[in-house]
């Protein structure tokens, strides 16, 4: 019996306003703590960050997760919406340690008038920058088994990344979110769930306590960690598709990474060519060459690390840049995706890309994803940083002047602390 395909149908991406560039936190640093400005201003050399998005303070992970999500609804009927069966967020930063970010998403968009049931399944998936990857693999296995092929699910990578400051790790924090329209016969990229490379590990490369916005991380370590877990799920991934390494990747033709920041899955990339697949300098600039594997970070680059959106928002900007560098002839390529999460795990799957993906992917304002920043100053910068946790001083913040206009936003607090969230 022929299987229905399932896959990711659209996608969706909602960054903040707020951007401060690197150079000018350098800049701004520097006034007041000169012994940094070298430090800094290698650190952003390596990382090849250019800037970052940060929220405003009337958005939250629920509400960037609900304004991504809000896109591509848009292009759903209400028929469409009505048949969604799951909504499933994949964060690492939670607003609250019982309810799921999901559920908040849920009644945001229903209040706003979108068609959705409550014949559907609602919660979030966590490993660090994997949790939407689960998500995503989730739904896609519990779609498969569905015997009704309209059914669908909406699958939401949304985080915010924050480290201690000031430091060098100031340049990979961000915020934003990517949202996915999961479903059977898909319009985008089909997913094989018959074939994954899995690799986990206990270590302490990164980890964020429960009592601290900010996340700990061993910078060397990490890269380390994430190149080691690439190599060993990557290899697990071939095995288990009974081809070696390099049979593999000469059989794919783009490949999408997480990006904490642009030069991390470089290097790893490359080192995993060498080490596993046996290419040389000269094999290796030609598949970085042909995959449009670097020019496709200019998204990235500029919004900073998302933790589980990076991976969705990279691979948006790869099949636009692909799409509009050869057309139609995009169908049919196949995309291997590796998603990392510290802590450590790594998912290496497969898909193809769709016969109505040139159509789909046309539909997408990469222009309005990439527009709408705004240079924020470092006033605002340190008030974000300053995290006020007690009810009036979040009040306070929720009450000055900003355009929140058709966007989801944070409110206010009830007195016991319940979030309440609306739509301008």
């Amino acid at each position: 019996m022929n299987e229905t395909g399932v896959g990711i149908g659209d996608i969706g991406i909602y960054v903040p306003s707020l951007q401060m560039n690197v150079n000018s936190l350098i800049e701004f640093r520097g006034r007041t703590q000169p012994q940094l400005n070298h430090l800094m201003t290698k650190a952003a050399k390596k990382t090849g960050q250019i800037s970052f998005r940060f929220p405003s303070p009337w958005e939250d992970t629920a509400t960037l997760a609900a304004n991504a999500a809000s896109e591509i609804l848009e292009r759903l009927s209400a028929g469409q919406q009505e048949r969604i069966r799951y909504v499933l967020v994949g964060t690492e930063t939670a607003v609250d340690f019982a309810k799921p970010v999901a559920s908040y998403v849920h009644g945001m968009l229903k209040k706003a008038g979108y068609s959705l049931g409550s014949a559907l399944s609602t919660y979030d998936t966590k490993h660090a920058c994997a949790g939407g990857t689960f998500a995503l693999l989730s739904t896609a296995s519990n779609l498969r088994c569905s015997g009704a092929n309209q059914e669908r699910g909406l699958v939401i990578s949304s985080d915010i990344a924050r480290y201690e400051a000031p430091s060098t790790a100031e340049f990979t924090q961000g915020g934003g979110s990517a949202a996915l329209i999961v479903e059977k016969n898909p319009r985008l990229m089909e997913i094989n769930l018959g074939t994954q490379g899995v690799f986990s590990s206990d270590v302490d490369d990164f980890f964020r306590p429960l009592d601290s916005v900010t996340a700990r991380v061993k910078g060397r370590y990490s890269m380390d960690c994430y190149q080691s877990a690439l190599k060993a799920a990557f290899e697990d991934y071939c095995n288990r598709a009974e081809q070696s390494p390099s049979q593999c990747i000469d059989t794919v033709d783009y490949i999408a990474l997480h990006v904490p920041f642009p030069a991390m899955p470089e290097i790893a990339l490359r080192r995993l060519l060498n080490d596993s697949c046996e290419k040389n300098k000269t094999e290796i600039e030609h598949f970085m060459r042909r995959s449009g594997f670097i020019d496709a970070m200019y998204l990235c680059k500029f919004f900073g690390n998302l933790y589980t959106a990076s991976l969705y928002i990279y691979l948006a900007a790869l099949l636009h840049q692909e799409y509009h560098r050869i057309g139609d002839k995009i169908i049919g390529r196949r995309v291997l995706i590796a998603s990392y999460g510290s802590g450590n795990t790594m998912i290496v799957f497969s898909g193809h890309i769709c016969e109505n993906a040139p159509k789909t992917i046309s539909r997408w304002d990469i222009e309005r994803w990439r527009g709408g920043s705004r240079n924020a100053g470092f006033n605002e910068y340190l008030a974000w940083l300053s995290n006020p946790t007690g009810a009036d001083a979040l009040q306070n913040r929720f009450e000055a002047p900003d355009s929140k206009k058709g966007l989801f936003y944070l409110k206010g607090l009830s007195e016991s602390g319940y979030r309440i969230y609306d739509r301008g």
